[in-house]
C-alpha cells in the first residue's frame, strides 16, 4: 500500500527516510554525501514520483521503493 506522504507530518517523513537512508548503507562512490543532502535528495525523489512511500502488511514494515518496482510486484 503506497502511503501519501502528504498525509505525514514532516518530522515523521523526515525520521522515515532517515531510517530508510542509514538501513540501506547506501554508497555514493567517491563523493561523500552528507545525511542531510541523502534526506533531501529521497525527499525530492518522493514530490517527483519516481520513488513511493510503502506499507507492507506482511512485514509490518514501511520502505522507499522505486516506482515502477512497486508497480511491477503488484503485478506479480
Amino acid at each position: 500500500m503506497i502511503i501519501p506522504t502528504q498525509d505525514l507530518a514532516s518530522e515523521t517523513l523526515t525520521a522515515i527516510i532517515e531510517e530508510f537512508v542509514l538501513r540501506e548503507g547506501t554508497e555514493y562512490g567517491d563523493e561523500d554525501i552528507s545525511l542531510s543532502d541523502k534526506i533531501v535528495q529521497i525527499k525530492n525523489q518522493l514530490a517527483q514520483g519516481s520513488v513511493v512511500l510503502v506499507y507492507s502488511e506482511l512485514h509490518e514494515s514501511v520502505n522507499i521503493l522505486p516506482k515502477e518496482q512497486f508497480l511491477q510486484d503488484t503485478n506479480d
